[in-house]
C-alpha cells in the first residue's frame, strides 16, 4: 500500500490493475493503463497514455514515453491466448508510439530486451525478439518476429528486419535498409537492394575496440566478401586469424550459427 506522499507519482487518471506490482518510486502519467501481471522496478518513469499489458516485467530506471504499447499480444495467427511474456531490462529509453509484443509458445514464450537501449519513435519489436544492450533503433525501424539484435547494433530510420534474422554486434544498417539475411558483427549495410559496405570502424573505436582488432576485422571482411569463398571456407581462414582476438572469435562463432545465410 502506497502512502499519501507516494501517491503523487501516480496520476489520478491512470488505471492500474490490483494485480500489477510497481515499486514505490515508479511514476505513471495521466491516462496510462497498466494491466495485471505487470511488474515495474524502481525509478522507471511511465508517460501519459501508455498501455502496458502483462505478463510483462520492466526493470529499473527506464523512461517510457507517451502513447507507447508495451506487452501486447503477439501479431501471430498461431497465437491462441497462451501465457507468454515480455522482459525489459534497465535504463532503456522507449520513445513515442513504440510497440513491443510478448512472445509465442512456438519459440521460447518470451520477448527479451536488455539494458541501455534507445528505441526512437514509431519503432516496433515483434514477438520472440531478443535484443542485447546499447542497441539503437532509429525512428520507424521495425523487427519481425524471432529476430536477434545483438549488443551495440544500430538500425537507421525505417530499417526493416525479416523474421528469424540475426543482426550481429556493432553492426550498422543505413536508413531504409531491408535486412533479409543475417548481418555478421561489425559490418555496415545499406542501399537498395541492401548490401554490405565495409566495417563499422567508427562504432568499434568509440567503444574501445583496439586498432589491432579493427585491422583484423577489416581483413576478415575481405575474406568474407572479397575473395568469393564459400562461407565454410571463409570461416576456416578466419579461425586462423582469431587466435588472439576476442572480437574476431565472436565473429567466427556468429558465422557458425547463421540461420538464414549472411547478406552478401
Amino acid at each position: 500500500m502506497r502512502s499519501s506522499s507516494e501517491l503523487i507519482l501516480i496520476a489520478p487518471s491512470a488505471i492500474i490493475d490490483s494485480r500489477a506490482e510497481l515499486a514505490d518510486s515508479v511514476s505513471v502519467g495521466a491516462f496510462s493503463v497498466i494491466g495485471a501481471d505487470v511488474k515495474i522496478d524502481a525509478g522507471t518513469v511511465i508517460g501519459s497514455h501508455v498501455v502496458i499489458k502483462g505478463p510483462t516485467s520492466i526493470g529499473k530506471d527506464n523512461r517510457i514515453y507517451q502513447f507507447t504499447s508495451i506487452g501486447e499480444d503477439p501479431q501471430d495467427k498461431k497465437y491462441a491466448a497462451e501465457i507468454t511474456r515480455l522482459e525489459i531490462g534497465d535504463r532503456n529509453t522507449i520513445r513515442e508510439f513504440t510497440s513491443m509484443h510478448r512472445g509465442t509458445i512456438q519459440d521460447h514464450s518470451v520477448t527479451q530486451i536488455g539494458n541501455d537501449n534507445l528505441f526512437m519513435a514509431y519503432t516496433h519489436v515483434a514477438h520472440d525478439c531478443i535484443i542485447g544492450d546499447h542497441v539503437i533503433m532509429a525512428n520507424g525501424a521495425s523487427l519481425a518476429g524471432h529476430v536477434h539484435l545483438h549488443s551495440h547494433a544500430i538500425l537507421g530510420g525505417f530499417t526493416l528486419v525479416h523474421q528469424f534474422t540475426q543482426v550481429g554486434q556493432y553492426s550498422f544498417a543505413a536508413m531504409g535498409s531491408a535486412i533479409t539475411q543475417d548481418i555478421p558483427p561489425f559490418i555496415m549495410v545499406g542501399g537498395k537492394p541492401t548490401r554490405p559496405h565495409g566495417i563499422n570502424s567508427v562504432g568499434m573505436e568509440r567503444n574501445g575496440v583496439t586498432a589491432e582488432d579493427v585491422r583484423l576485422i577489416r581483413n576478415a571482411y575481405k575474406i568474407i566478401y572479397k575473395m568469393n569463398l564459400r562461407l565454410e571456407d571463409a570461416i576456416e581462414q578466419l579461425v586462423e586469424l582469431a587466435t588472439d582476438s576476442k572480437e574476431l572469435a565472436e565473429m567466427v562463432d556468429f558465422l557458425r550459427n547463421v540461420r538464414r545465410g549472411i547478406l552478401r
